[in-house]
């Protein structure tokens, strides 16, 4: 028998105020959840029923609450479990570091549009593509898990770019192109017909529900 698609919904954590100055990568760092109208949306939007998926840091775990929270009907039951698989780019000795003089010195947004080529290690960390090769196995996994279920996942941009490298088949290069904004949807939806292999395809990146609906 044919399952239904499995809907991944990639949600980004709220902001991070010590974000506008410093790197903070995998730094468990509270986030800020103070608008309420951007947490109602993403209630709204996202679907019932649905298996709650989170990284290990406390950002995910706070934004999920903010959401559950601002519909507890809609999402009742819903418990979100975390996939430390799922953290963001460990950056190593560049965690801590101002932004501005570190983007300088990199190129950032110049040259690059991550903090290094896919390809490059931090001292003391993880390339994008380390990323990759961590979050892809997850997804895989999780997939086929909960084959046919709706699967809303909150993580971070690095994460989500690596979800969009594996449904898109690009290299991790190419996702780093993405932009990814604080509290956006992206979704993901695996095709699975019977005797035929999967398929990925792409319903929204960075889809901001506060601005309007997403449509099927």
């Amino acid at each position: 028998m044919t399952a239904g698609p499995t809907r991944w919904w990639w949600i980004r954590h709220a902001p991070v105020p010590e974000a506008e100055r410093h790197l903070y990568g995998q730094r468990d760092l509270d986030c800020d959840c103070s608008d309420a109208a951007v947490f109602a949306a993403l209630a709204r939007e996202l679907p019932r029923e649905a298996v709650w998926l989170t990284s290990n840091l406390v950002r995910t775990h706070q934004t999920a609450a903010a959401i559950l929270a601002a519909d507890r009907t809609r999402h009742n039951g819903a418990t979100p479990v975390a996939v430390p698989e799922f953290a963001e780019q460990h950056l190593g000795e560049w965690q801590g570091r101002e932004r501005k003089p570190f983007y300088a010195e990199r190129g950032v947004g110049t040259r690059t549009l991550w903090f290094a080529p896919a390809h490059e290690r931090p001292p003391g960390g993880e390339s994008f593509l380390d990323l990759v090769e961590r979050v892809h196995p997850a997804i895989e996994r999780l997939t086929r898990q909960h084959r046919g279920r709706d699967i809303v996942a909150v993580t971070h941009g690095g994460t989500i770019r690596a979800a969009l490298a594996l449904a898109l088949g690009i290299e991790p290069e190419g996702a780093l192109s993405f932009l990814i904004e604080n509290c956006s949807l992206t979704r993901l939806d695996y095709l699975s017909p019977e005797g035929a292999p999967g398929l990925w395809r792409v319903a929204a990146v960075n889809h901001r529900p506060w601005l309007g609906r997403l449509r099927d």
